[in-house]
């Protein structure tokens, strides 16, 4: 039986779908699908093959029973139609039983068998009670899951700074960490209001070119290295890294931009810098 890669639910979850006996699906190709939460709508993205599961990191299994159709249209419709007053009737229980936490959004699936309520919270949340009103309120499965800003922007968020929808809503299914050291090293301006996402964190952006930019940056001589090339001896003093280029002083001070082809060798490369150890603090003595 083939299988495919299937994204489903709120939060684009991947799978991996067995069809049934023989049936066929394209990508693209919207379905009907039994995963572990009960019977949800999911996307086929492509065939299982060894090469796409390589790229999954342990994908959720489960069967594709249908292709999507209009009575499933209709039942998603309906359940999207009493989503407003899903979340204000959580809302309101959550007021009720004064609970600090955040509601951030709802997700009912397909089969209706499980509710999912999405939240945030600075500290644990003690949430028995809410699960039993709401269990006996909508007759459902309630799960609760606790997510952080990030996973906020996931499931509202829509475009970002550059005109197109944000891609933790779109492409990306993990969100991998991105840190400041990736915007110096892409000469970024290092304003917090520009290379900060929807969600307040650094933009995730900054990490798809990092590693073609630090490898770049490995096969150029650093900053304060001495060199030789065709013209004599130089001193690096900044690098161009897209356009492979260096900045350098040469022995009469004068500064020229070259090629790193130009590059005939390295004869000093610049001191690793030590970290300073931090001065332990001695205790005083105890007064009597």
């Amino acid at each position: 039986m083939p299988s495919y890669i299937v994204r489903y639910g709120t939060m684009r979850n991947l799978g991996v779908m067995t069809a049934n006996g023989s049936d066929a699906y394209r990508r693209g190709q919207e379905v009907v699908v039994r995963t572990e939460r009960g019977t949800e709508t999911g996307q086929v993205l492509c065939e299982a093959s060894q090469d796409a599961l390589s790229h999954l990191d342990e994908p959720s299994t489960g069967n594709i029973l249908r292709e999507f159709g209009d009575q499933d249209a209709a039942d998603l419709a309906t359940i999207e139609a009493g989503r407003d007053q899903l979340m204000k009737d959580v809302t309101k229980q959550i007021e009720k039983l004064g609970l600090d936490m955040q509601l951030v959004d709802t997700e009912q699936i397909l089969g209706r068998q499980r509710m999912v309520i999405y939240y945030l919270a600075e500290q644990r949340v003690d949430f028995r009670e809410l699960v039993k009103v709401l269990a006996k309120q909508f007759s459902t499965r309630i799960e609760m899951r606790q997510i952080g800003v990030r996973d906020e922007a996931k499931l509202l968020a829509d475009y970002g700074d550059c005109g197109k929808p944000v891609c933790c809503n779109t492409h990306l299914v993990k969100m991998p960490p991105v840190s400041m050291k990736m915007a110096k090293l892409q000469k970024a301006t290092l304003d917090p209001t520009k290379i900060s996402g929807r969600c307040g964190r650094l933009k995730c952006c900054l990490r798809y070119e990092f590693e073609t930019y630090d490898e770049i940056q490995k096969s150029l001589p650093n900053v304060g290295s001495q060199i030789v090339t065709r013209n004599g001896k130089a001193k690096v003093i900044a690098q161009q890294l897209l356009a492979q280029q260096l900045l350098v002083e040469s022995e009469d001070h004068r500064r020229i931009l070259i090629d790193a082809s130009e590059v005939l060798s390295v004869i000093d490369k610049p001191a690793a810098k030590k970290k300073k150890k931090k001065p332990k603090n001695k205790q005083k003595p105890k007064s009597d």
